[in-house]
This record gives C-alpha cells, structure tokens and sequence, in this order.
C-alpha cells in the first residue's frame, strides 16, 4: 500500500509521518492552504454581541486556531457565560485546552446531524447561534437550527486557497510510487481532488481507494466514480492511521 495525503497543513504531515512509522509509503499532496478569513477581524465584537446563555459552534481545530488568535490579538477572551459546541471530540478537546472553557459535542456521531441531537438543541427558540467555519461551509445544521427557532450568523475564520502544482506531474510520482489509496477528509478536498485530476488520470484516481470521514462524503464519491470507499469512524489522525493499516 502506498498512501496520498491530501489533508492540510500540519495535520497532513503528521499523518505521513505516521503512516510511514508503521511501515507504510506515504505522500503528502495538500490541494490548498489555510488562510486567515476576511471576516476574522470581526469576531471579538460578534462575540460580544451574543447574549449570555447563547451558543458558539466550533466547526474545526483550524476555526479554533484562527479564531484563539484573533481573540488573543486583541486581548479578548472567550466568554464565561456562552456554550460552545464541535462535533468532535478531538476539536473539543483542542479548544477546551486553548480556551479553558467547557465543550458539548456529539458522541454518536460526530456530524451536523449529531450535533443536532443533543439535549441542547432541541429547543432553540430565540437563542443566538454564532457559527465559527471556513468560506463557502455546509448549511445543513443552520437550515436545522433555524426551522427549531434559532437566531443563526457565521464568521469565516478563515479560507480555502488552492494551491498551484503541475498536475501531471504529481500524478505521475503518484503513479511511480505505487498509490493506491487517498486520504481525503473533507467534500472540499475532494472536489478540489476530482478538479485537480487530469481529464485522462480519472480513471486512475476511482480506482485507488478512498478513506474519508462521514457518510455524506462516502456518498458524493461513490456518486462520482468510486467503487472503494472506507468511512473513518472519526477525523483525527489516529483514527485515520488504524482505518488505513486495517484496510490492506
């Protein structure tokens, strides 16, 4: 088994890393960066805005990181009297130790869908829900949120840019080193992934096995070509390296 890496920034390094401890050819090809969102200068004030009792959702360790460094930035803190939500337990655990705070998340099913059956939100008539995301993130849990009576608002912490490669000749190392299995953790770097693919290396690409995360892109590629797709049962790196080594 050789491996590509596509998740980002550290997370994707230390993935191959692993994979490579335990034995495993492993190549990390991120498809983007990271990027400080242009609406990140206005969250210490969209923070200050909610009322007490109010909800935070955290969508991901990199809205934590960008958000935490805003907040420090401008000596502001996260406050004492909201509730903060992720929906997983790594990312909760990553803000809790950043924030000292308290953190709700899903146990189940680390989702949108998860997150929409806790206790917490069930009745949800009248409260603020301040959504921390990327650009152009998922709306399922607002449109949920909203029909259940919320008042909901996003900040995009931060933003997706691609970066620029030759393509057919990243492939081509792929493809001289064996790949046969891709990592790919979000819908976006997989539509990223599906873009980036030469129109004559598709064939190629829906033939190596995808490991992704949740259902919901289990079921975008099998609908764009795949026939070998394996669900993580959650996101962080542990988890991806034991779905790995139990799939070859």
């Amino acid at each position: 088994m050789a491996v590509l890496v596509t998740r980002p920034d550290e997370r994707g390094r230390q993935l191959v890393d692993m994979l490579s401890q335990s034995g495993v050819a492993a190549l990390h090809l991120p498809l983007f960066t990271l990027e400080e969102g242009y609406e990140l200068v206005n969250l210490p004030t969209r923070l200050n805005q909610l009322n007490a009792g109010d909800y935070v959702f955290l969508v991901s360790k990199s809205a934590v990181d960008f958000a935490d460094k805003i907040l420090k930035k401008t000596n502001n803190i996260w406050r004492k009297d909201l509730h903060f939500f992720t929906v997983g337990e790594r990312t909760a655990q990553y803000f809790s130790c950043q924030s000292e705070r308290n953190v709700r998340y899903p146990i189940r099913s680390e989702s949108s869908e998860g997150l929409l059956e806790l206790p917490e939100m069930q009745f949800l008539q009248g409260k603020q829900i301040l959504i921390l995301r990327a650009n152009n993130g998922r709306d399922f849990f607002r449109k949920q949120a909203e029909l259940r009576g919320a008042l909901v608002s996003y900040v995009d912490c931060y933003r997706r840019e691609p970066l620029l490669y030759d393509a057919e000749e990243k492939i081509n190392i792929c493809k001289r080193l064996g790949v046969n299995t891709i990592v790919a953790t979000s819908l976006d770097i997989v539509q990223f992934l599906l873009t980036f693919v030469p129109e004559n290396d598709q064939a190629w690409l829906k033939q190596c096995t995808l490991i992704t995360v949740s259902q919901r892109i289990a079921n975008f590629t099998k609908e764009a070509g795949w026939a070998n797709v394996v669900i993580s049962p959650k996101a962080d790196n542990t988890s991806l390296l034991n779905t790995l080594l139990k799939t070859h």
